[in-house]
């Protein structure tokens, strides 16, 4: 299992030869490093119905004829632009033929804005566990702080976990480093932060929070071999 980071909560993976993009939010994004364009992936999956998180997933999903895997609401929400989907719940798994994926739960909102202002209730947010290759991953999606994530840690042997630090809109620095204690999780990427001003970060702190060896604040663009 590949890994790659492309700033906010933009995580690329590549497992049994497929491309896979996590809340691939582009356009507007000023820290991401890649073009909506130049994006390849079989499938999509998505956290959570918030615009910064949902990003170019139509277009993304049209230009590769990729699947989209969401929340049920979500996901059917974003069908209706003709795209295939895999609307999945809380607490549901599914073996797909890059893995299997697994919907955790996530303590955040849920709704897509319109252009017109319109806003569009996108269901429960979750997280997003992805085991592959004798490998697991974690993506916490947008959340704060939940005693459940011992479970999850507990149930899951994680190799390397994508949490929000970004403080203001979900888990900070703190509270993110007590969710990779409970996680146990082997390495541990803090996204969501630097972005806005109202959620800047130094990643490099928090990764001294946590214990050596654990923290890997990936650069914008930079890969890891899992």
């Amino acid at each position: 299992m590949q890994v790659s980071y492309h700033g906010h909560s933009v995580v690329q993976v590549m497992c049994n030869k497929k491309n896979i993009i996590i809340d691939p939010f582009i356009k507007g994004n000023p820290l991401t490093d890649l073009t909506v364009d130049q994006v390849k992936a079989d499938v999509i999956i998505l956290t959570h119905g918030h615009n910064d998180h949902v990003g170019d997933t139509v277009e993304i999903a049209q230009n590769n004829n990729a699947l989209v895997i969401a929340p049920y609401e979500l996901a059917v929400y974003i069908g209706k632009n003709g795209i295939d989907i895999h609307p999945m719940n809380l607490g549901g798994a599914y073996q797909f033929d890059f893995g299997t994926v697994k919907l955790t739960q996530a303590f955040h909102g849920s709704s897509y804005q319109e252009e017109d202002g319109t806003v569009i209730y996108t269901g429960m947010p979750s997280g997003v566990l992805i085991s592959a290759e004798d490998k697991t991953l974690y993506h916490a999606g947008d959340t704060g702080l939940f005693s459940d994530m011992k479970m999850i840690g507990e149930r899951n042997s994680i190799d390397i976990a994508f949490l929000p630090i970004g403080d203001n809109l979900t888990m900070g620095p703190e509270d993110a480093r007590d969710a990779a204690s409970w996680l146990k999780a082997k390495r541990v990427v803090p996204i969501h932060y630097d972005t806005f001003p109202a959620i800047k970060q130094d990643p490099m702190k928090f990764a001294q929070l946590l214990p050596e060896g654990v923290g890997l604040p990936l650069k914008v663009g930079e890969t890891y071999n899992v």
